[in-house]
């Protein structure tokens, strides 16, 4: 079954991790952060609102639909003073018009059906020239071949039936651009990017990450008889490595408002 974002349990999912040093590098490189307004829309457990105050954001604001993933964030980020967490969604953030200067939406538009309503409102927000940043998996970033930094590739070869629920929830690159430009953006940038997503020191951390579910949403898909099968192949597959680097990779749109 699908994960319950609105669970107490799950709460603390998102908040496992911190935002990969070349990903860090990659904005600095393309937009410039000092001083800005930021939202986060679909901010989970805060990691990326931890990653804008440390790229120099004056302010940020951290937007989810969900209560529960804003008490996980809100604890996450509890030491950066120029945080503010705010329940609203991708359609509807209730925020002012044409009020920042920067909008991140990550790992945020699979969970989404209407991709124009959703970047209507980044527009709505922004103001004139400001910079709206989407980050997401492709299907075809989904489907990359297992190995030792890929392991979700590993998730798809075990259980074939996850590639219809990934590839059904994603969208492709272009679906993305139209929607994007289709609702008063002009495209900068797209950039496909390998980021670290954890160093395990061992094959049991990585075991236990996995049996957790932490941050994994396509793992809820499957039983708890089925994670412990998957957690096992992986295991005999990686038996001879004595630390593992995963590594996802990820499609970047930067686009400004016209």
């Amino acid at each position: 079954m699908s994960i319950n974002f609105h669970d107490a349990k799950n709460k603390m999912t998102y908040t496992t991790r911190v935002a990969d040093q070349s990903w860090i590098q990659l904005m600095k490189e393309n937009i410039n952060f000092a001083g800005k307004e930021a939202v986060d829309i679909g901010c989970g457990g805060g990691i990326y609102s931890k990653a804008l105050a440390l790229l120099d954001v004056k302010n940020i604001i951290a937007v989810d639909f969900s209560e529960e993933m804003l008490k996980g964030a809100a604890e996450n980020c509890k030491e950066f003073e120029n945080i503010t967490f705010l329940k609203g969604d991708a359609y509807n953030t209730k925020l002012p018009s044409s009020k920042f200067d920067i909008v991140l939406e990550r790992a945020l538009i699979h969970h989404l059906n209407d991709l124009n309503t959703c970047f209507l409102e980044a527009h709505r927000i922004l103001k004139k020239d400001g910079i709206l940043i989407v980050q997401d998996r492709t299907p075809d970033d989904c489907l990359l071949p297992g190995d030792e930094n890929h392991l979700r590739g590993y998730f798809f070869e075990q259980f074939p039936k996850l590639i219809e629920i990934e590839t059904a929830r994603r969208y492709h690159s272009k679906e993305v651009i139209t929607a994007i430009e289709s609702n008063g953006f002009e495209i900068e940038k797209e950039v496909k990017h390998l980021e670290t997503r954890c160093n395990y020191e061992n094959l049991d951390s990585l075991s236990q990450d996995l049996l957790s579910r932490s941050g994994r949403s396509i793992l809820h898909e499957l039983t708890d008889r089925e994670l412990q099968e998957l957690v096992h192949t992986i295991q005999s597959k990686l038996a001879n490595k004595t630390s593992i680097v995963e590594r996802d990779r990820w499609t970047i749109w930067i686009a400004r408002k016209k």
